[in-house]
């Protein structure tokens, strides 16, 4: 059975690179059957927030990320890896290394003095003296001085470290007994029974360490897909200033989640030439064997396109809980389907919906200054005045129109001589559905409201 994993630490909230990791996890395991485990690696007890745990699990939630079993948290499970520790040095596999801080920078002040790499030179490794007083041991284990560590990656195909080149005998637990990142990710994945790691090649680097530690304990190794990262538009790792944000303020900027997902499962992966997958579509579609070599480029057209589309096919209900999310309640508007229906087509986020029906709900407190300069005169005021007039109340989109087109006709006078003045009117500016719609959904009385105040106003 496929068992993957996603482990963020809580140091931070999730962020969209965070995000497409997990979902190719998520993806992967439901493509095949198996399962997928959500751990936190919250050992750093010092940089762990609470609230960064809790927001991990609102981002998975608000995406539909649903997990398997329990979530493991390594801050559980110090008295485990202690075990595995002494089973180490037991094993003569691991040896406690009596090193002082101030030896070790001496020793790294001469390596590179030499233009060396900087790394621990073994002097503890097979150690039988007597040790130093007043220093308390770090754990490192038994690294391989010679040779070539290898695996197959699932992106990357064959890839090849020299033991000597990059490694060292690294700290598996330190000074006060807490243990490393890549021993506990080692024990937590083998215990687990993760079968296959996706992540991103910033991890890279990890995996020969973590290659050595499952030899050493007799663990199984996992298969390894390290996926290239996520670039800016300007070829920079992403940043802040790209959008590498909190995935929650992606639902406060109105993206649908099934549009986020969708991006970013294209930032990486393809499948032909398709574009628009659903998340059924994902579970059924993706293998980790089609992941892209190369970096991505995050394009925030590329998602405002998505959530477009997202937007136009999502029910009313669903945009009226994700609006009222915003703070924006339509629910019980007499004319709610038709006011959806007028704004889902002209918006790339549902923030723009938002502020696009409260515009059009709420009388406007002023008027774009450009707006009334170039479609209020005393022509458009007289034509105002007297359409004013002929607004009857409760009648639908089509009889307002078939009704302003008789009076047009009337005054031998053109629809654009009327549109824009009553969409400043109404909402203060140029922009608006079509006034029909617009009419049926405020109800006659409000826009003749509206109007009579604009007339007013233009008197002053």
């Amino acid at each position: 059975m496929i068992v993957t994993r996603f482990a963020p630490s809580p140091t931070g909230y999730l962020h969209i690179g965070g995000l497409r990791t997990a979902l190719y996890n998520y993806l992967y395991a439901r493509a095949n059957g198996g399962k997928f485990l959500l751990r936190i690696e919250d050992t750093d007890l010092k940089r762990n927030s609470k609230e960064a745990a809790e927001a991990i699990v609102q981002a998975f939630n608000w995406c539909g990320l649903e997990y398997d079993g329990e979530i493991v948290y390594q801050s559980s499970r110090f008295d485990l890896y202690k075990e595995y520790v002494a089973k180490l040095l037991e094993s003569g596999k691991a040896y406690k290394c009596y090193m002082s801080k101030e030896e070790l920078d001496a020793l790294r002040a001469e390596q590179e003095a030499r233009k060396e790499r900087p790394k621990y030179d073994g002097r503890y490794r097979d150690f039988t003296g007597t040790p130093p007083s007043g220093i308390e041991p770090v754990i490192r284990i038994k690294a391989p001085t010679n040779g070539v560590i290898e695996f197959e990656d699932g992106v990357k195909g064959k890839v090849s470290f020299n033991a000597n080149d990059i490694l060292d005998d690294f700290i598996i637990a330190r000074s006060d007994g807490t243990p490393t990142y890549n021993f506990t990710v080692v024990i937590d994945d083998a215990l687990m029974g993760v079968t296959d790691i996706i992540r991103g090649d910033d991890h890279l680097s990890n995996t020969p360490k973590q290659i050595i530690l499952y030899e050493a304990l007799g663990f199984k190794i996992p298969k390894f897909y390290h996926v290239a990262m996520i670039n800016g538009a300007d070829g920079a790792k992403l940043s802040k200033r790209h959008g590498a944000t909190d995935v929650m303020e992606y639902k406060r900027m109105g993206y649908l989640s099934e549009a986020l997902l969708n991006f970013l499962v294209r930032l990486g992966w393809s499948h032909g030439d398709d574009e628009i997958f659903s998340i059924n579509d994902m579970k059924r579609l993706f293998d980790p064997n089609h992941l892209s070599k190369s970096s991505s480029t995050f394009n925030q057209t590329k998602l405002e396109w998505l959530n477009a589309h997202y937007i136009k096919t999502a029910n009313t209900e669903r945009i009226l809980d994700e609006l009222n999310d915003l703070g924006v309640n339509v629910k019980n508007h007499a004319k709610k389907e038709l006011l959806i229906d007028q704004y889902r087509e002209r918006s790339k986020t549902l923030l723009e919906m938002a502020n696009s029906i409260n515009s059009l709900l709420n009388s406007p407190q002023s008027y774009d200054e450009k707006a009334y300069n170039k479609f209020i005169n005393e022509n458009s005021l007289q034509i105002l005045s007297e359409f004013s007039e002929i607004l009857e109340p409760n009648l639908v989109a089509i009889d307002y129109e078939e009704a302003t087109i008789k009076f047009l006709e009337s005054k031998g006078a053109k629809l654009k001589d009327l549109a824009q003045a009553v969409r400043v009117a109404v909402t203060g500016t140029s922009v608006s559905p079509s006034i029909f719609e617009v009419i049926e959904i405020l109800g006659s009385e409000c826009v003749k409201e509206r109007i009579s105040k604009l007339l007013a106003y233009a008197k002053q």
